[in-house]
């Protein structure tokens, strides 16, 4: 008799030590529930308002106050997608039989972020062009069709172009193709200083100037100021950019490790109530 107690519990030892602790099917489950979940968030909180700020002056919250929200609302979302992908995981899970409670507990958190991981890179691999389409969809499909109907692409340098061309139409020369080659002279200098993070010369000021001058009837003088006060705003623009592309992706991170942590506590959850461990008090 007590050998073939001992017997079993040798077979069962070894069955557990040949058996896989991750049950894959319940991680791709839960990664994909989680990241389902993530767009049809993004797509709420795009349709709330957290998409765009509101183009009228004094109208809606600032564009800071909107950054902060926007990011608070990313970090709930990675929270509650990643709380549901971690849940299922544990408690799709199979059972383990034999298993120390502090064992089990590790592999529900291994589950809870290993599903985190999965909706992660199906995010990144498959969903980010359709969630950029939805956070950025109503601003960019009006981008686009203005481009459309002018009938020639819009730059990142467009508008500090025509700031600089400005001038007044009663006196402005008339000529399309003069007026197109220096539109792109004038846009091609920005770009590849700006990009670089290079000064322009005096040299490139004086001809960008004289350009201008030669546009819009301004003085020499003048056109010189023009041209230095348009390369102020330029380089304004691109620091605000850079600083807003830094904090979204601090609030990204934080967001993902939001979504990590979240995921594999939840993950305990749902592996205690699979096994019937867990108490609500």
């Amino acid at each position: 008799m007590m050998v073939d107690i001992l017997s079993a519990e040798i077979v069962s030892e070894s069955e557990e030590a040949q058996a896989s602790a991750v049950s894959w099917a319940a991680i791709i489950a839960g990664g994909f529930a989680s990241a389902a979940l993530t767009l049809a968030l993004l797509a709420f909180g795009a349709g709330i308002g957290l998409a765009a700020v509101s183009p009228w002056m004094n109208s809606g919250i600032s564009s800071r106050t909107f950054g902060i929200s926007a990011g608070i609302y990313l970090c709930l979302v990675a929270i509650m997608a990643s709380s549901i992908g971690g849940y299922l995981a544990g408690r799709l899970r199979t059972k383990w039989v034999g298993v120390h409670s502090h064992e089990v507990y590790f592999r529900d958190t291994a589950h809870g972020f290993l599903a985190w991981a999965f909706a992660t890179v199906i995010s990144v691999a498959f969903l980010a062009s359709a969630a950029a389409n939805i956070v950025g969809g109503g601003s960019g499909g009006f981008t686009q069709e203005l481009g459309g109907k002018v009938g020639q692409s819009v730059g990142p340098m467009a508008t500090f172009v025509d700031l600089a061309l400005r001038s007044n139409p009663a006196t402005t020369r008339n000529d399309a193709v003069e007026s197109a080659a220096a539109r792109g002279e004038i846009d091609r200098l920005f770009t590849s200083h700006l990009s670089a993070g290079e000064e322009f010369s005096p040299a490139d000021r004086t001809y960008l100037a004289q350009l201008v001058a030669a546009r819009t009837g301004l003085n020499q003088s003048d056109a010189e100021k023009r041209v230095s006060l348009v390369i102020a705003q330029a380089k304004g623009g691109l620091d605000d950019a850079r600083k807003a592309g830094a904090r979204f992706a601090l609030w990204l991170t934080a967001s993902l490790f939001l979504g990590a942590f979240s995921a594999s506590l939840a993950a305990t959850e749902g592996g205690g109530v699979r096994d019937g461990t867990w108490k609500y008090s």
